[in-house]
């Protein structure tokens, strides 16, 4: 086994890249290690990376699912939050925990199903990760394998939304999820909460959308 640092320890993240593992050595990790870990890992093809963020990578990932449950309550879509739950395809021998992950046109179907197993069951409809600094693993490649109809990455200061058209995610300008949503505009809402605080934030975001339906 190889160990790889791929970031040093700035303000978003510390990453460390493990080569050389087996499937079954990242399921036992899982296994072992529980969910009760800050730590979120990503496995593909033999490689894992192991991410531990830091307070301002969690506080722009609280701050985006605050403002993604504003857009579900004003379009009145039903929702599940799956938080950072383990994505793993067995078949595919591929695995990641994202920051936040919803579903919104299949929530029905996982609705009070304990546990998810993407074996069996649909994707999320929308995964979201923070990435101060940017994942030595393909992660477009390992959304798109699984499925994922939506990707959303927000680096700090802007956000890139894919969607999966034809087994490969394409740069969008809008969401599929909310299409009648400028959701672009939503680094614009992130900057002036960390200056005026969360609860403007969050009511000023609430007008805006109210504004474009």
């Amino acid at each position: 086994m190889m160990i790889t640092p791929t970031s040093s320890p700035v303000i978003g993240e510390q990453r460390v890249l493990l080569h050389n593992l087996s499937w079954r050595t990242f399921e036992t990790l899982l296994e072992e290690l529980g969910e009760n870990r800050s730590s979120r890992f990503t496995y593909h093809q033999g490689d894992l990376e192991i991410m531990a963020p830091a307070s301002v990578h969690e506080k722009s990932n609280r701050m985006i699912e605050g403002l993604i449950v504003v857009l579900l309550e004003e379009l009145d879509l039903e929702f599940a939050r799956t938080g950072s739950f383990t994505c793993k395809r067995d078949d595919l021998e591929r695995g990641a925990e994202p920051d936040s992950c919803y579903y919104i046109q299949h929530e029905a179907l996982v609705r009070n199903k304990e546990p998810i197993d993407l074996n069996r069951d649909p994707p999320p409809d929308l995964v979201v990760e923070v990435e101060y600094t940017l994942s030595a693993l393909p992660k477009l490649e390992l959304y798109a394998a699984m499925g994922v109809p939506e990707f959303w990455r927000y680096d700090g200061d802007e956000l890139f939304m894919y969607q999966l058209v034809a087994g490969t995610y394409q740069l969008c300008q809008h969401s599929l999820v909310f299409a009648q949503i400028n959701v672009a505009e939503i680094p614009r809402f992130l900057q002036d909460g960390k200056q005026r605080g969360e609860l403007k934030m969050t009511k000023a975001f609430r007008q805006w959308v109210r504004k474009q339906l």
